[in-house]
């Protein structure tokens, strides 16, 4: 800043600014799009739980949600249980 004199003198220093608040959680928008299969649906859908909780709370809802679809796929690969009149000699 120039005075009237012609002299560069330092702006003064404005009000400090408020220190800006954390933005709050904010959900990504992320569509599921249902699979037909209830169990591995109700895991994705469990997803969303994450939406509200902060950046250090999601890795216990993905890690229940990894769980949770690792087990419907543990499941795929089982022997099917033969039914009651299926195992006559």
């Amino acid at each position: 800043m120039t005075d009237e004199a012609g002299v560069t003198r330092a702006e003064e220093p404005a009000e400090p600014a408020a220190p800006a608040e954390p933005a709050g959680p904010v959900a990504l928008g992320v569509v599921r799009t249902p699979t037909g299969h209830a169990d591995v649906d109700a895991h994705l859908a469990r997803l969303a739980d994450a939406d509200h909780l902060a950046a250090d709370g999601h890795v216990e809802v993905y890690e229940d949600v990894h769980r949770g679809l690792r087990e419907a796929l543990t499941a795929l690969d089982a022997p099917p249980v033969p039914g009651p009149y299926e195992n006559r000699s």
